[in-house]
């Protein structure tokens, strides 16, 4: 028994968490489920397991928090991973992440919520309770961007959970505890390193949410998540987490800022056999801004429902569209090699012109595999080697 062979058996089974406990059998969620199998895992392999994914160098750190977390991938799967201590010993919580670049496409979202990102500056918040996808989310609407603009996109996550792969966008990940030591000075830091785009994993605490308002009123796009089952509880959680004398002032930056909110949770299609999010979406208008300032939070739903004609969805709408929808994306469909580790290309993907007339034989670059036959007016993408980029454009010319 070892932990590659566990994410083997849960990705087998479409699980989207596996859980790990000393003497207890594995537990795996399927479908919203959670499902118990097999045999006790023995306390020492299991510690053996954490110990081995957390390294030695790091394994103090852990002895000292008693919880670790961390992004790995694993047996081609792309895993993140909570270690924690127990009453029983070291136990392991995994969520399997999507092995394909999502996009709103993908998961089967309303294309209404690529219009939000077309904004330069402003706050996007995505809610939802936990386990609903709101990473998944973040990630397609980055994703959107990386497609389609050229935008200097930072993103500052714990741990990171998708890897991007640069295509027109700019992109830094940062991971709080390894490449910065927390979301506050990642976010000061952010301010200085010229983005366009912001995307905070996790709004937890009153300054990470101030310094997130913070950049998004100065010319920044950012986009946060916030645990809350609606749109008018994410704000409200945003404001009641200030102490009650700035409240007033929060709120109208908040006001002002806020570009979106996206509430979302997971529902079972037994006739697809997968989970789809049903939205509630919340557009700024001025008459919502004018809510927040008042902190009129309760009257939200109701601009919700009567503000179909601004790009607004309340769950029972969205589930009537969900109903009507005719063209789903499935899992394997058109699916995309996994940015991880082992294939993350160590620059922008740079692409060569002039091989859109290459010859009908295989293609070999210098420092890469060789290339497949190339159908004319197709393009090829050659990942730059350190310092070899300008001998191949030069065997190109």
């Amino acid at each position: 028994m070892d932990l590659e062979s566990l994410i083997k058996l849960a990705a087998e089974n479409g699980a989207s968490d596996l859980h790990l406990e000393p003497g207890l059998a594995l537990a795996m969620r399927i479908r919203g489920s959670l499902r118990v199998a097999g045999e006790p895992v023995p306390p020492k392999i299991l510690s053996e397991m954490a110990r081995m994914v957390i390294g030695e160098e790091a394994w103090p750190q852990f002895l000292e928090r008693r919880s670790y977390d961390l992004s790995r991938t694993i047996h081609g799967v792309r895993c993140r991973i909570n270690i924690m201590q127990t009453s029983r010993g070291v136990g392991m919580a995994i969520r399997l992440l999507a092995s394909f670049q999502s996009t709103v496409e993908k998961l089967n979202l309303h294309p209404d919520l690529k219009k939000f990102i077309k904004h330069t500056h402003g706050l996007i918040l995505v809610s939802g309770p936990t386990g609903c996808g709101k990473s998944s989310t973040m990630a397609a609407l980055i994703q959107e961007i990386n497609l389609t603009e050229t935008r200097h996109i930072i993103t500052v996550e714990s741990p990171i959970e998708y890897s991007f792969r640069p295509r027109r966008a700019y992109i830094r990940q940062r991971e709080v505890g390894r490449d910065t030591p927390s979301f506050e000075q990642a976010l000061l830091d952010a301010l200085r390193e010229d983005p366009d785009v912001l995307m905070v994993g996790e709004m937890r605490d009153p300054e990470t949410m101030r310094l997130t308002l913070s950049a998004s009123e100065t010319g920044h796009l950012v986009l946060a998540t916030v645990h809350s089952s609606s749109c008018a509880e994410a704000l409200q959680r945003v404001v009641s987490a200030f102490p009650a004398e700035i409240q007033s002032s929060v709120s109208a930056q908040l006001a002002d800022c806020l570009v979106a909110v996206i509430s979302q949770r997971l529902r079972f299609r037994a006739d697809l056999n997968i989970r789809v999010p049903e939205c509630e979406i919340l557009s700024a208008t001025h008459a919502v801004k004018s809510l927040i300032r008042q902190r009129d939070f309760f009257k939200i739903a109701s601009a919700i429902e009567t503000g179909a004609d601004h790009d607004m969805w309340s769950f029972q709408r969205y589930n009537k569209w969900l109903e009507q929808r005719t063209n789903w994306s499935l899992p394997g469909q058109n699916s995309e090699p996994p940015d991880n580790e082992t294939s993350e290309p160590s620059g922008l993907v740079a692409a060569a012109p002039a091989m859109v007339h290459a010859r009908k034989s295989t293609v070999k670059i210098p420092g890469h595999a060789p290339v497949m036959p190339v159908k004319e007016g197709s393009r090829i993408e050659i990942e730059p080697d350190e310092g070899g980029l300008g001998k191949i454009l030069k065997k190109l010319e």
